[in-house]
């Protein structure tokens, strides 16, 4: 059966692909045995309960924001017909194309008192600053509405899927016993989809725990910008390895969530599918739906990228020529590498999936497959102890053996940013190979190894050919995803390395908005591109 013989070296090889993820990983929990009494008993009494209360507030307020306009969203476009929903139930997802931080910056610019939000008030109505009350974006709520603005598509999928599949048959019995439209909703179809609901919101926690953009601009103190403080500010590296540690635990309680969550959708079939049969809304019920949907487009995509759009034509980032180039190219450049590294581990993985399985191969899998779920920052602190350790080792033994002095070669390089790149998304693209590789029969492999072609042969010469799409989606995917990541590149880039991440950024925290809305809509321009694949994908799932 598809060479489960010769499968020793693919299983050795699913281990090894693991280390990215295993080493940050290792050296985290590693940092929890050395733990300085007296820095711990410093933070306690300073900084950690708002690390810990930020964090788990922002958790709470994102995660009550994302189900209410995830949820609500998913069963209007799925229950009602109305003008406009077709298109409406593609449009819910563009949010997803824009990082949470670029449409932080633009809030926090449009928001702030000198922004052109409360300008115009006060010229409007002829106030002075302290005349009036208006609520500060940069505090946790206002974070919190940013993330979710941002992130709710990931419920609504989830969501929008579950009714589609489930409702329909669940709704014509409902109705066959007398209840009402709401009735419906909040006792049958609601339930049925709390497998999806929790899956999507455990991908939403994951991605805001993770989140460091958002945070710090807003001056919000969470585990994420609490490690980077005492990484750099005081200067414990050991001590933010520990802080690290207890984001590590919190995204661990995520993904056994996630896990519960894909499990219960499994174990929650109904015996006829059925999509839901929409109920046509009256004109002013049409209205109410029309709005409540194209609210959260129209915050969490529209304005945003407007403004950035008319920033980038009025002003613009000064650098823009080679300097601006040169930044682009630096992006561009290790998501290239980084997605051609992931797309091989991916098909690495996916392969030795289908030809053999055991504990060790299991184990491989799902070690090089967490990385998805860490924060870039947990695995940048992580991995980067271990890499300045080898570092220093392999500086050392070249100039005491060899007489050749040659510097930093892991740390001072793209490589530490590289590993972690591929620590990270790997998923995306295993996701999207195994997709592929689940579409292609066995009796394919049955027949390459009658013939007496090897594993490699009948990968190279059978598998790859009918791969190609799913492997140009792991690709892309990965590609964009490396050009937003932040927090990990921001710890790990080399001196003088500068991404249209990191610029953004830059520009950002120094308030110059105006001058960084060029690269932030680039960035924005390329999310569109994984974005737009889904809705094509979801697209043909409906049909």
């Amino acid at each position: 059966m598809l060479g489960r013989s010769r499968g020793g070296i693919w299983r050795t090889g699913a281990v090894l692909v693991a280390i990215p993820v295993s080493v940050p990983i290792a050296a985290i929990l590693l940092s929890l045995l050395a733990i300085d009494v007296e820095i711990w008993q410093h933070l306690q009494a300073t900084v950690l309960g708002d690390y810990v209360i930020n964090t788990l507030l922002l958790m709470l307020l994102v995660g009550v924001f994302s189900a209410v306009l995830g949820i609500a969203t998913a069963w209007i476009v799925s229950a009602y017909e109305f003008p406009g929903r077709g298109l409406l139930s593609l449009v819910l997802v563009l949010p997803l194309a824009a990082p949470a931080y670029v449409v932080g910056y633009v809030y926090a610019d449009l928001l702030d008192v000198s922004g052109p939000v409360q300008t115009a008030l006060r010229e409007a109505f002829g106030w002075s600053y302290g005349d009036y009350l208006f609520p500060n974006i940069r505090s946790l709520p206002g974070a919190a509405l940013v993330i979710a603005g941002v992130l709710y598509p990931y419920v609504y999928l989830l969501a929008k899927a579950s009714f589609s599949r489930q409702a329909g048959v669940l709704y014509e019995a409902a109705q066959t016993l007398g209840a009402s439209p709401w009735r419906v909703f909040s006792a049958v179809a609601l339930p049925a989809a709390r497998p999806a609901v929790a899956g999507g919101l455990a991908l939403v926690l994951m991605e805001t725990v993770a989140d460091y953009g958002v945070v710090e601009h807003y001056g919000v103190p969470t585990f994420t910008t609490g490690i980077f403080r005492t990484w750099y500010a005081m200067g414990e590296r050991n001590a933010a390895l520990q802080l690290a540690a207890c984001l590590f635990l919190i995204v661990a309680v995520l993904v056994l969530l996630e896990y519960w969550g894909r499990r219960g959708d499994h174990f929650n079939p109904v015996s006829r599918p059925r999509p839901l049969a929409r109920k046509r809304l009256s004109a002013p019920a049409a209205v109410i739906a029309i709005t409540a949907c194209s609210v959260p487009v129209l915050f969490g995509f529209a304005l945003p990228f407007a403004v950035l759009v008319s920033l980038s034509v009025a002003s613009g980032d000064p650098l823009w020529g080679s300097q601006f180039l040169r930044y682009m190219g630096n992006s561009v450049q290790v998501a290239t590498i980084a997605s051609l590294l992931c797309l091989l581990g991916a098909l690495w993985l996916g392969y030795a999936q289908r030809l053999a399985s055991g504990g060790l191969l299991s184990f491989g899998l799902r070690l090089a497959t967490l990385g998805y779920a860490l924060p870039g920052m947990v695995l940048a602190v992580g991995l980067l102890m271990p890499l300045t350790w080898l570092d220093r080792t392999l500086a050392t033994y070249f100039s005491e053996a060899w007489d050749w002095p040659v510097g930093l070669i892991l740390t001072g390089s793209t490589f530490a940013l590289l590993c972690v790149y591929v620590a990270r998304f790997l998923t995306v693209a295993f996701n999207s190979v195994q997709s592929g590789m689940l579409q292609i029969h066995p009796r394919f492999d049955d027949v390459g190894r009658t013939l007496g072609v090897r594993p490699g042969g009948v990968l190279r010469r059978v598998h790859l050919p009918l791969l190609r799409p799913a492997l140009l989606t792991a690709l892309l995917l990965v590609f964009i995803d490396v050009m937003k990541e932040l927090p990990a590149t921001l710890i790990l880039r080399p001196f003088n390395f500068e991404t249209l991440a990191t610029r953004v950024f830059r520009l950002a925290s120094d308030e110059r908005l105006a001058e960084a809305s060029t690269a932030a809509l680039v960035i924005v321009v390329l999310g569109l591109i994984p974005t737009l694949m889904l809705l094509w994908t979801d697209r043909r799932a409906s049909r």
